[in-house]
């Protein structure tokens, strides 16, 4: 598995203190888009091990990250650089979409 499961015990150290952008999915094991979409990251994140972190939060062990960034529907991405939040796409897409949206952020 390429992409890295944070909570909010590692968040910080996973995320905000990170030494290249973190790109944070926020999703649910009830959420059919989330599952749909996680193939797709978990391509991107090997595909762009270099650029980019692609980790993946599940609300049930981010709850209070996710009320912190306002996570109202799912799946939710956000990117980070440098501890703060840069990006969000807020829906389900095709790969090719994610990637180009990523790839036009980093």
């Amino acid at each position: 598995m390429a992409t890295k499961a944070v909570s909010d015990a590692s968040f910080e150290s996973d995320v905000l203190t990170a030494d290249k952008p973190v790109l944070v999915d926020f999703w649910a094991d009830w959420c059919a888009p989330c599952k749909m979409i996680a193939p797709a990251l978990e391509e991107l994140s090997e595909e762009l091990a270099d650029q980019v972190t692609i980790t993946k939060a599940n609300l049930d062990d981010a709850p209070s990250k996710a009320a912190e960034f306002g996570i109202r529907s799912i799946p939710a991405l956000i990117l980070f650089k440098n501890g703060q939040e840069v990006a969000r796409f807020n829906r389900a897409a095709p790969k090719r979409e994610l990637a180009a949206w990523l790839q036009s952020e980093l």
